[in-house]
């Protein structure tokens, strides 16, 4: 299968090694990927924060950089969710809407496109330590992952999971949440990082970036010793050919 690859801006500016490992893990499955290097942001940032014109202008480019009809693959959620939900409603020109619903119906998580697109819940993988799994907000309520993540994780093999309090509840990023509510924001990625230690893990992973980058933060400020680290990641620690 031909599939394009959707890289969000924080992963390519801050871990980029997370858009190369998932073009690992897509190549071992059998798949082409095309990487477009004009795609810039989706406009979330903008639409949460109220820009609607500024993220059409964003959204008609996104249009333009995947056009055609290939499968989109994407290293995470929030994004991917946004696109999904949101894309059709930011236009009233029917063929504009008609080219956002399409694009809407072809863009995956790796998650998602691994368990329920490809049917593969095994990738070889070894990963070797306890890990607990933070389902964030915009992978759970706005794309709708529940499942897929706990499937291919449990067959890495050396990896145990083991569940932490509340792993559903909001880490305290939100985009710019975190800054404009900085206090709010500080006590709830406390609590979940309680959560994940009083768990027994030595890793916490997920599908979005974002959060893992908010965990991270909170982390090594305060010298905790657990882990934050992506799936695609773990998913990724195959034997590469």
């Amino acid at each position: 299968m031909e599939v394009d690859l959707f890289i969000p801006c924080f992963v390519d500016q801050i871990e980029p090694q997370i858009g190369e490992n998932l073009v690992a893990i897509l190549e071992h499955v059998g798949c082409t990927v095309h990487y477009n290097p004009k795609q810039t942001c989706c406009g979330q940032p903008q639409f949460n924060s109220g820009y609607t014109k500024e993220t059409q202008e964003l959204a008609r480019k996104f249009l333009s950089d995947f056009e055609g009809d290939r499968v989109i693959v994407s290293p995470g959620g929030s994004c991917t969710g946004f696109i999904k939900r949101r894309y059709a409603s930011l236009f009233d020109d029917p063929k504009e809407k008609e080219r956002a619903e399409n694009l809407s119906n072809r863009i995956y998580d790796i998650c998602d496109f691994l368990v329920n697109v490809l049917h593969i819940t095994n990738l070889g993988a070894t990963f070797n330590g306890k890990v607990t799994v933070h389902d964030s907000c915009s992978a759970l309520r706005e794309y709708g992952l529940t499942t897929e993540p706990r499937t291919l994780l449990q067959n890495v093999k050396g990896l145990e999971i083991v569940e932490m309090e509340e792993s559903t509840t909001c880490c305290g990023f939100g985009g710019t949440f975190s800054i404009k509510q900085k206090d709010i924001s500080s006590a709830m990625v406390e609590q979940n990082v309680r959560f994940a230690v009083e768990s027994g893990a030595e890793y916490i992973t997920g599908t979005e970036f974002s959060c893992l980058m908010n965990i991270k933060a909170y982390v090594e400020r305060n010298n905790i010793n657990i882990k934050p680290i992506h799936i695609v990641n773990i998913l990724s620690n195959f034997e590469h050919v």
